[in-house]
C-alpha cells in the first residue's frame, strides 16, 4: 500500500493516448492478417522441444544494482516523446538458435501482455470484458504427442506431465490426430496445484489468433465442458454475474496462456492461442474465450489431478465489464488485480492496449512496485534500453523515449547498445503534453537485473506515477460505465418541422 505522504496532487493527462492507440490497433489487426496456422504450429513445437534450463523461483529476484560511477549523467530534459519503428518480426523457427536474454525476449513476446490501464476505455461496459487476475505464474501450457509442457515467459520449463488436454497424456484419444496440438494461456497456482485457462490460441491444431476475445472465451468454455468427467471447473460466464455457462473441462494438445499459482500448485488459464493446431492469433477476445470454456471442457483439465491428469486446470469467471460484473470481479479474494479484455481484440502478441490491467490496494498486494526487500523505493524507479544513438526506451513497439544518455557518460560506464538499465524518477518526475509524455526527470542507478528480458512498457510506468499521486480509482471505472448507460439511455434529440 503506498503512504500518504506519496499521494502528491498530480493532474491526469487530459487527452488519452491509450485510447487513440486503442483505435489504432483494432484498425491494424483488420489490415493486417498473419499466417496464424503456421505461427501456432512453430510455437507448439518450440514450446515442447527446446531445451531450457529448469523453471525460476515465483518471482524474478532484483539482483543488486552495478555500482553507479562517481561522474553523473547527462540527461535531455525537454523531449519530443519518439516511437521509434523497430520491427520484431521474427521466424519462429529460429527461436531454438535463441539463448540466454534473446530467448527470453522472443518467449515473452508470444504471449498477448496488456498494458496498464492510464485511463478508463470509451465504451466500457459494451465492449469490454473484466476477470480478475490470479495469484499466480504466466505460463504457456502446451499439448502434442502424448505429452504436456508449461513454460514460462522467459521460456523455462515450469512442468512436464500428462494431461487431460488433446494428446497431452500417452492415453487412447480417439477425438483426434496424435499430431495435433493446443495451446492455452493460463496463470498457475502453486497452493491448490491449477491452471487457471484464461485465453486459449490453438486448439487441436485450429489457430484462434484472428478470432475476438468474445468468440475465444465461448469457445474455451465450450470445449472445456465436452469431457468434463476429466476435469475440475469453476463457472466462467460470458455475461452478467445472473448468468453463467456450465462447468466445463480441457482438451488434450493445446498452447494455453496460463498464470501457474505455487501455493494451490493450480494453472489459471486466461487465454488460448491454439488448440489442436488451429490458431486463434487472428480471433477476436470474445471468440477465444468462447472456444476456450467450449474446448477445456471436452477434455476433462478441469477434474481433480489423477495418474493421466497431474495438475487441475481451471477457467476464470469472466463478465460483461457493466456495473454487475465489474463489482463481481472486484470481490476480494486472493487475485493480482483486474483484467480488461476488448471483446473485439485478437490474440495479438507482446504489448496491447486492447487488453488492460488493473489494481489497487483492494484487489493486489503489488500495487507500487517493491524493491528486493519488499520496501517501495522513495522514488520510483523505471527499466529502460539503451539504444545505439543513447536513447532510452521502453519496450513497447514502437518504443517510446524517455532520455538519453551522451556518448561519454556510455563509454566510460562501459555500456552497449541493448543494455537494459535502471533509473529512478527524480523530483521533476514526468510531465504531459495532449497525453503523451514530454518530459522525464531520471537519474541513473545502474544495470537492470539480468534476468530480465524487456524494458518497462510505457503504460506501466504512467500507471506506477499515477499509483504514487493520483490513482485510477475503483470509483472512477464504475463512473465510466454509468456514464455510457446514461448517455444510451438518452433520448436523442429530433428537430421537428412544421
Amino acid at each position: 500500500m503506498a503512504p500518504h505522504d506519496l499521494r502528491r496532487p498530480f493532474k491526469r493527462p487530459a487527452i488519452s493516448d491509450q485510447q487513440r492507440r486503442r483505435e489504432i490497433s483494432l484498425q491494424r489487426q483488420a489490415q493486417n492478417r498473419r499466417d496464424a496456422q503456421q505461427h501456432a504450429r512453430c510455437l507448439a513445437s518450440t514450446l515442447l522441444y527446446l531445451q531450457f534450463p529448469q523453471a525460476e523461483p515465483a518471482s524474478e529476484p532484483e539482483l543488486e544494482l552495478e555500482s553507479v560511477p562517481e561522474f553523473q549523467a547527462e540527461f535531455g530534459t525537454e523531449l519530443e516523446v519518439e516511437f521509434e519503428a523497430s520491427p520484431r518480426e521474427f521466424d519462429i523457427r529460429q527461436a531454438s538458435k535463441l539463448k540466454g536474454s534473446q530467448a527470453r525476449k522472443w518467449f515473452a513476446g508470444q504471449l498477448m501482455l496488456p498494458e496498464w490501464m492510464i485511463d478508463v476505455p470509451d465504451q466500457l461496459a459494451q465492449d469490454w470484458y473484466v476477470f480478475a487476475r490470479p495469484a499466480g505464474k504466466r505460463c504457456f501450457v502446451v499439448s502434442t504427442n502424448g505429452t504436456t509442457v508449461s513454460r514460462l515467459r522467459n521460456g523455462s520449463i515450469l512442468n512436464r506431465f500428462p494431461s487431460a488436454l488433446p494428446n497431452g497424456a500417452r492415453a487412447r484419444d480417439a477425438s483426434g490426430s496424435a499430431q495435433s496440438y493446443s495451446i492455452l494461456d493460463c496463470i498457475f497456482h502453486e497452493s491448490d496445484q491449477t491452471y487457471y485457462v484464461i485465453d486459449m490460441v490453438c486448439w487441436r491444431g485450429y489457430s484462434l489468433y484472428d478470432c475476438t476475445a468474445e468468440f475465444r472465451f465461448f469457445w474455451l468454455n465450450s470445449k472445456l465442458a465436452e469431457r468434463s468427467e476429466w476435469f475440475y471447473s469453476k463457472p466462467f460466464p460470458i455475461c452478467s454475474p445472473q448468468r453463467s455457462w456450465p462447468e466445463m473441462p480441457l482438451l488434450n494438445h493445446i498452447p494455453f496462456s496460463c498464470i501457474f499459482h505455487e501455493s494451490d500448485q493450480t494453472y489459471y488459464v486466461i487465454d488460448m492461442v491454439c488448440w489442436r493446431g488451429y490458431s486463434l492469433y487472428d480471433c477476436t477476445a470474445e471468440f477465444r474465450f468462447f472456444w476456450l470454456n467450449s474446448k477445456l471442457a471436452e477434455t476433462g483439465a478441469c477434474d481433480q489431478p489423477s495418474y493421466y491428469h497431474r495438475y487441475r486446470f481451471c477457467l476464470v469467471q469472466v463478465y460483461n465489464c457493466d456495473q454487475a460484473g465489474l463489482s463481481a470481479a472486484y470481490v476480494p479474494y486472493v487475485k493480482d488485480g483486474l483484467i480488461f479484455y476488448n471483446k473485439h481484440a485478437h490474440y495479438q502478441t507482446g504489448n496491447t492496449p486492447l487488453a488492460l490491467v488493473w489494481k489497487d490496494e483492494n484487489c493486489s498486494q503489488y500495487v507500487i512496485d517493491t524493491d528486493s526487500k519488499g520496501q517501495i523505493p522513495s522514488q520510483q524507479q523505471v527499466v529502460l534500453e539503451l539504444q545505439d544513438n543513447g536513447n532510452l526506451t521502453t519496450s513497447d513497439d514502437p518504443p517510446v523515449v524517455f532520455g538519453f544518455l551522451d556518448e561519454g557518460f556510455v563509454q566510460k560506464s562501459g555500456l552497449h547498445p541493448g543494455n537494459l538499465l535502471r533509473f529512478a524518477i527524480s523530483e521533476g518526475g514526468l510531465s504531459f503534453v495532449d497525453g503523451k509524455l514530454a518530459r522525464a526527470d531520471l537519474k541513473y542507478l545502474g544495470k537492470s537485473n539480468r534476468a530480465r528480458a524487456f524494458a518497462d512498457s510505457y503504460s506501466k510506468v504512467v500507471f506506477q506515477h499515477m499509483a504514487r499521486h493520483s490513482p485510477l480509482q475503483f470509483d472512477d471505472l464504475l463512473a465510466s460505465i454509468g456514464s455510457s448507460i446514461d448517455q444510451e439511455d438518452k433520448p436523442s434529440e429530433v428537430e421537428m418541422v412544421g
